[in-house]
């Protein structure tokens, strides 16, 4: 037990200052090709939430846990659009077009209903996946 929470210390440690190497290290490059620090943070803050999902996906799909993959791509982007967006929101009220709202709404549920369907059989098999890539 004592040995677990040393290395999950030492795992926190190791993050900040990993975090803090990222921070600067793009800053640097950011500043050295003429790039906008908003495109730097953006492109960090969207590898950063997309990694984890990637090592997990990844590593459930080698091991033949397709379900787990697609749940955590699926889960995952909910999660990212709800919070994000609502904490946001909150905030800073977004103003948005009635146009693209009644564009994109109804999109969202026909991918939603999509994805229920293609998963709807247990299987994910190669026309699914290529379905739910595209």
């Amino acid at each position: 037990m004592f040995f677990t929470f040393v290395l999950f210390i030492l795992g926190f440690v190791f993050l900040i200052k990993g975090a803090d190497l990222l921070v600067d290290g793009s800053g640097s490059i950011a500043k050295k090709y003429g790039i906008s620090d908003l495109v730097i943070g953006l492109t960090i803050v969207a590898f950063g939430t997309s990694a984890p999902e990637l090592i997990v996906s990844s590593l459930a799909a080698l091991r033949g846990s397709a379900d787990i993959a697609f749940g955590n791509i699926i889960g995952s982007n909910i999660s990212n659009t709800l919070l994000i967006l609502g904490t946001v929101a909150v905030i800073r009220p977004l103003v948005v077009k009635q146009s693209t709202v009644s564009k994109e709404i109804p999109l969202s549920f026909l991918a939603i209903l999509a994805v229920g369907l293609l998963v709807n059989d247990g299987l994910i098999d190669k026309a699914n996946f290529n379905a739910l890539t595209r």
